[in-house]
């Protein structure tokens, strides 16, 4: 029985000093210096005193006790030298009774106090010892050094905390202090805890750098590194976590700059500047990677499609191939651009610009009049862009003008003969956002079924399956893309082209790329690659070097084995690039509608779930969700009008209300 013994116990890193009023067994009821009455558990118990104090003498004499025992055992505590007792045993690999080593501090004949008093010391050093099992163990020289290093560490860690603390009070309070140390350290930590909250990799540092400046969110590191002029009100937090590569480093350039001072090769490739070559881009595009040309010979129609031959320019495992390797392809967002390859080449020296002489490789077909393919041959060329045209001019001028309403006869023809084959026509507006003169945001969704679009992403698909079968059919290694059939076929009905595009994509198979030639159902393909985009796109480089090779009779530059290895890295890119490209969309949606709260848009009703309604705000195409109502009752495909409440862009978040 426990019952009249001083017990000690730990309480929040500190020795309490007790009497024990009574022991049941599983608990121990214990008389504190504080005169206040404790629990505790047996197993909390550090020392267990052998000798007893009558309990039943008067409560003032049993504090009086603990007093004077608390007093004696912080007395001999000062006593003992830690390092002097580690020296004494710490060739001996073995662990340590404390009466021994009180023994070995004060002698033979030792009490509870001396006991007390080097449980206490070698508790509070941390650095000669350890306690394991109720013994202490004596540390390793090394174990030590690495204590005092780590000790060493935090000091400092805490000196740069109470440094950075200040000057970011001083600077949000104007009052600037120049210390480039604590500036950097303080951005370091907060851009952690902006972009990864609780868990950043110095979140204990960053929360306290906060606290000490008195704020307690860490929800305000964003705030502030705009604040500091370090980020701006519109940071793509998802562009600095994901890692990528938002400049070239001076190599890069460097081998950027030689190459844009190459000159036109013309050996070994077909002299194609006699035909009238054209590019169809937006208005804002500045890397021209293809351009198409029409001539009409009586009933026959030679109809090409030129693609820049970056692939010649950016050789295998040069720089600029690694590096456009790790990028994987370049990024188009809002107000921000980031190219695969440096903008010298990707602008200037290897864009289809018009009239400057540039390295292709052409597809040349021939086509009835009717619009039925004849025959295709790629072959690598010189040629010369006439005009950069824009979307816009095309349409305006399709009437009066017989190349572009020859082009539209083809693609017709070549959509026509995709959909009997299956190919699944989902394609929705593009959504773009715009920044007014006085920088006001605007949103317009673009229509993509225009003649001009719908000119170029016909042709573009005629390229890249015409390249399949052409690799397929000489047996080059190749990455293919490839679409299984759709789980379920729907069938558009009243409800309408909207909600039958949302529908039908959750019925598809995801997109795969392979080195075995399948088919493209959602084109309606027997085979398909990716060819026409090498200037902003990796796997395309890729392929083109496959192609080109062939064409100049080198044979393909890589086997299966190494172009899925190639896969393998850059496909991960190639889905992360495209997450991040929808959330900075979704983001800007939600920054508009914030501006526009307590407006109302038209929405369509895409599910009826439990506790809400899946919607789609049509003038955005952004789906988000409504809570339901007792007194509304909707069902899918319901068109109805919703108001804004409230929107976060940073949170993600949209508080919608019937109306």
């Amino acid at each position: 029985m426990n019952q009249g013994k001083i017990i000690e116990y730990i309480d929040q890193g500190r020795f309490v000093c007790t009497i024990c009023l009574q022991d049941n067994g599983n608990r121990l009821h214990l008389l504190t210096p504080s005169n206040r009455e404790v629990n505790l558990s047996p197993k909390r118990a550090i020392l267990v005193s052998g000798a007893t104090i009558d309990i039943e003498r008067p409560r003032e004499e049993l504090l009086e006790r603990l007093k004077d025992t608390e007093e004696i055992r912080k007395r001999l505590k000062g006593q003992i030298d830690a390092i002097e007792l580690w020296e004494l045993i710490s060739e001996e690999k073995e662990s340590f009774h404390h009466k021994y080593l009180a023994q070995l501090v004060f002698g033979e004949i030792v009490t509870d106090d001396h006991i007390s008093a080097l449980v206490r010391a070698l508790f509070e050093d941390h650095l000669y010892f350890r306690f394991k099992d109720g013994r202490f163990l004596p540390n390793s020289a090394e174990k030590i050094d690495s204590i005092i290093e780590q000790k060493e560490e935090e000091a400092l860690r805490q000196e740069k905390l109470t440094q950075g603390s200040a000057w970011l009070k001083d600077t949000l309070q104007g009052r600037e202090k120049e210390d480039s140390a604590s500036e950097a350290y303080v951005i370091q930590l907060l851009k952690q805890l902006a972009l990864y909250g609780n868990e950043a990799p110095d979140f204990k540092s960053g929360k306290g750098l906060l606290l000490r400046a008195g704020i307690s969110h860490i929800g305000e590191a964003r705030k502030l590194l705009v604040k500091l002029g370090v980020w701006d009100e519109d940071e793509n937090l998802d562009l600095h976590k994901s890692g990528i590569e938002t400049s070239f480093d001076e190599k890069q350039l460097d081998e950027g700059a030689r190459l844009a001072m190459e000159g036109i090769e013309e050996q070994g490739r077909e002299d194609l500047r006699h035909l009238t070559l054209l590019t169809i881009d937006g208005p804002l595009t500045r890397d021209f990677d293809d351009a198409i040309s029409l001539e009409i010979e009586g009933d026959t129609i030679h109809l090409g499609v030129h693609i820049a031959d970056v692939a010649s320019f950016i050789l295998p495992d040069s720089i600029l191939d690694e590096g456009s390797s790790q990028r994987a392809s370049s990024i188009y967002m809002p107000r921000r651009q980031i190219a695969m390859i440096p903008q010298n080449l990707s602008e200037d020296s290897l864009s289809l610009k018009q009239g400057c002489d540039r390295r292709a490789i052409s597809l040349l077909t021939r086509f009835e009049k009717t619009g039925n393919l004849v025959d295709y041959r790629f072959v690598p060329s010189v040629v010369r862009v006439q005009q950069n045209l824009t979307y816009d001019t095309v349409n305006e001028n399709l009437d009066s003008e017989r190349m572009f309403r020859e082009m539209r006869k083809i693609s017709h023809r070549l959509r026509e003969n995709r959909n009997k084959e299956g190919a699944l026509g989902l394609s929705l507006p593009e959504l773009q956002i715009k920044f007014n003169a006085d920088s006001a945001l605007a949103l317009e969704l673009v229509p993509q079924d225009t003649p001009s679009r719908m000119i170029v992403a016909e042709l573009m698909i005629l390229y890249n399956w015409l390249a399949a079968r052409f690799c397929r059919d000489e047996q080059i290694p190749a990455l293919f893309r490839t679409q299984s059939e759709p789980s379920e076929r729907l069938s558009m009905d009243d409800n309408g082209y909207l909600y039958y595009v949302f529908k039908q994509r959750r019925k598809l198979r995801p997109l795969v790329i392979d080195t075995s030639p399948k088919p493209h159902s959602g084109l309606g393909l027997e085979a398909y690659t990716q060819v026409t985009s090498p200037i902003r796109r990796y796997l395309d480089i890729v392929m083109q070097r496959q192609i080109g090779n062939v064409l100049m009779k080198r044979g393909p530059f890589y086997d299966e084995k190494g172009l899925d290895e190639i896969r393998i890295s850059v496909e991960p890119l190639i889905k992360e690039y495209g997450r991040i490209n929808r959330k900075r969309i979704r983001y800007w949606v939600l920054r508009f509608l914030r501006q526009h709260r307590g407006e109302s848009y038209p929405a369509l009703v895409l599910d009826e779930l439990r506790n809400k309604y899946r919607i789609l705000l049509k003038d955005f195409l952004l789906v988000a969700d409504l809570k339901r109502e007792p007194r509304v009752a909707l069902h899918p495909a319901d068109q109805i009008r919703v108001q804004v409440k409230n929107a976060d862009p940073w949170q993600d978040t949209i508080e919608l209300a019937y109306g």
